[in-house]
């Protein structure tokens, strides 16, 4: 397979992807004994969806190094998925308004913080996703320090590369690595059409404990690895 044959494949699996519920992909990660959902990391509002490849960002303390937050900002391209690590901090913002205003002029798909944003009521009036461990209105300028920018990272025990495809929605966020989507795609819309047909079944009159028996909903997400 050539490059141009493999980017065609990775986009084809990543629209199955955005039309997909995360619990599902997550089933779908669970069978294959794939390690990417981000605990602890919730949308703003309820309906936010997003999806596309991660553009990653990390952060750590500042010291005595002055630091600013957003620079990398002018470098994300359109449908991208910016990944924030700051390291689950709280106590200081690494997103806001004017980030948010910029993110969704350019067309960047949403931002996933493991780490708090700020300037939330411009992320509700643009409709631009945001998915973070929570909300706080105090500056991360000069308390935080970008040091990479599209580096791997590692969030709550997931490894996130760039380009990994990351998919979230309202029931939270989860990183697909990007070799594997179009199998976790596959995978995942199958658990998606199974327990279709388990409610199907019972609305026509069967028990769930039937139903889930005879279309093997205990098997779903059971992986023998």
């Amino acid at each position: 397979m050539n490059n141009q044959e493999h980017s065609l494949l990775i986009g084809e699996a990543t629209a199955k992807l955005a039309a997909l519920p995360t619990a599902s992909i997550s089933d779908a990660l669970d069978k294959l004994g794939i390690v990417g959902t981000l605990h602890g990391i919730a949308p703003l509002a309820y309906g936010f969806r997003a999806t596309g490849p991660a553009f990653t960002i990390q952060y750590e303390p500042a010291g005595q190094e002055r630091g600013s937050v957003g620079d990398f900002l002018d470098d994300v391209p359109a449908g991208a998925m910016v990944v924030i690590d700051n390291h689950g901090r709280t106590d200081a913002t690494v997103w806001g308004g004017i980030m948010t205003e910029i993110a969704a002029d350019r067309k960047i798909a949403g931002t996933v913080i493991n780490g708090v944003c700020r300037d939330i009521a411009t992320s509700l009036e643009q409709g631009y996703p945001i998915f973070s461990a929570g909300r706080y209105m105090r500056t991360g300028k000069d308390r935080v320090r970008l040091v990479a920018v599209n580096a791997p990272l590692e969030i709550n025990g997931v490894a996130i590369s760039p380009e990994d495809i990351i998919c979230a929605d309202t029931d939270g966020a989860l990183c697909v690595p990007r070799a594997r989507a179009a199998e976790v795609a596959q995978l995942a819309e199958g658990i998606e059409a199974t327990e279709a047909r388990i409610v199907a079944a019972v609305k026509a009159g069967s028990t769930l404990v039937a139903a889930r028996a005879e279309l093997g909903y205990h098997d779903l997400q059971w992986s023998k690895a």
